[in-house]
Formats: C-alpha cells, sequence, structure tokens
C-alpha cells in the first residue's frame, strides 16, 4: 500500500471510532469479559428457564466473583440497546439493552455506586422497587415512578431500563451492567462479562472481613466458573430495607 493510502485508511479508522464511542469503550476497558457462567436453580442445579421468570420479581445470583452479588430483574416489557452512559471519571459506553425472548430481562452488580451498599443475608438496603415509589430526583425534586433501584443507605436511584443511569441521589455514576447471552433453543441465559464502572477491588478491600465471615471462605475474590445460583432476593436476605421520598 502506498503512504498516500495508508495515511487515509489510518484517518478513516480513527473518525470512525470518533463517531462509535461503544468502540472506544470497549477498547478503554469499559467491557470486561469474564467467564461465560450458567444461572442455575440452588437446589436442582439445572439451568433456570427464562420464560419462568417473574415480571417485577427481584432476584439475585453473584457474578463475576463469588462474593460480588448482581440483580436479575424480569422488566416485563423489551428494553432496547444503544443507551449512552458514562462513567464517573467520564469513560463512555454503550449499554447491550434487554436479554431473553422479549428482550426484557436485565442484570446489574447489585453494589450501589456511592457507598457500596449491597445485599447481604441479614439486611438488604438496595433493591428494585417495581411499583410505584417516590424518590428525590437528580433536581431534588420528589419524583413518583415504578420500575427503580433503590439504595435506601444515601437514598441514591437508578433506571434498570436505561442501563442502571442514576434516577437521584448522590451515587457518581450508573451500576455496572452484566453483560447477558440469551440461548433461545434451551430458554437458558448466561452472564458473560461486565459493562461500566466496576468497583470490585475496592469493595473487597472494604469489606474483606465480613464477607471472609459470610461466606466461610477467604478467597472472596475468586472468580465465578461453569455456573452461579439465581435466588429470590426475599429468599437471599432476611430484610429489605424499602424507603421513599
Amino acid at each position: 500500500m502506498k503512504r498516500r493510502g495508508f495515511v487515509k485508511l489510518c484517518a478513516g479508522a480513527v473518525a470512525g471510532i470518533t463517531a462509535s464511542p461503544q468502540i472506544l469503550a470497549r477498547d478503554n476497558q469499559q467491557y470486561r469479559r469474564y467467564e461465560r457462567v450458567s444461572l442455575v436453580d440452588p437446589h436442582s442445579h439445572d439451568m433456570i428457564n427464562v420464560s419462568l421468570l417473574e415480571v417485577g420479581e427481584t432476584y439475585l445470583f453473584h457474578y463475576p466473583y463469588v462474593s460480588t452479588p448482581c440483580f436479575l430483574i424480569n422488566l416485563g416489557r423489551p428494553v432496547q440497546s444503544g443507551v449512552q452512559l458514562k462513567t464517573h471519571d467520564g469513560q463512555r459506553y454503550r449499554w447491550q439493552g434487554g436479554a431473553g425472548p422479549q428482550r426484557s430481562i436485565v442484570a446489574f452488580s447489585a453494589i450501589c455506586a456511592h457507598k457500596m451498599s449491597h445485599p447481604a443475608p441479614t439486611v438488604s438496603f438496595i433493591n428494585y422497587r417495581h411499583d410505584e415509589v417516590r424518590f428525590r430526583n437528580s433536581k431534588d425534586a420528589v419524583e413518583q415512578r415504578s420500575g427503580v433501584i433503590y439504595c435506601c443507605s444515601e437514598r441514591s436511584v437508578y433506571d434498570p431500563a436505561s442501563g442502571g443511569r442514576v434516577l437521584g441521589g448522590p451515587a457518581p455514576q450508573p451500576l455496572a451492567a452484566i453483560e447477558l447471552d440469551y440461548d433461545a433453543a434451551g430458554d437458558h441465559i448466561y452472564a458473560t462479562g461486565t459493562i461500566g464502572g466496576e468497583m470490585f477491588e475496592r469493595y473487597f478491600s472494604s469489606f474483606h472481613d465480613r464477607l471472609v465471615l459470610q461466606l466461610g471462605r477467604t478467597d472472596i475474590d475468586r472468580a465465578m466458573t461453569d455456573s452461579t445460583e439465581l435466588m429470590r432476593l426475599s429468599d437471599y436476605t432476611s430484610n429489605q430495607i424499602n424507603c421513599e421520598a
């Protein structure tokens, strides 16, 4: 290739990346691929049938590590991809949208982006609220709507239908999303990676001793492989804290 043609090709590639933030975001590690892990029933260990997931129920699984909880939610309506978001330090990325036969299944890290409140067996201050709830939005005005993830620790509120973007409260960035892969032939679903601002290293450091006691193991940062159990949040935690503005 002649030098002029090579320079032209490089310029075109740069222009294409500039016009497509999702390509740049993946290059900047906002997308991280982990082990492809199937979601299974905690009792039978059979793979979950996506068509049986209840609309509005908050399900919990651990991914990409044995101690990092995530929410899985069937929003009951199609959720399209293409939502442009950014982390607290300004890194842009594009959310994948919903998965499943109706593209209504979404998943997010259940670690609040403010002070890392998260579900524990004794209590959960963060959960999904399918019915209408009042909260203070980003302009500090009281708003009422359904289908939000609400953290009652510091009143951060997220929109799971828009990639976990912040609707109100002090959270500096959206919840990290879990990328899902749906197998239509088997009606099964897999977790394959994360996209957005991860907080796992800080989480391990801040809650190390408590997580060791809770799990009865020291390798709290061991990556999940093969499968992870999916359960109702109400079966995982004994006390869900709900709040409103």
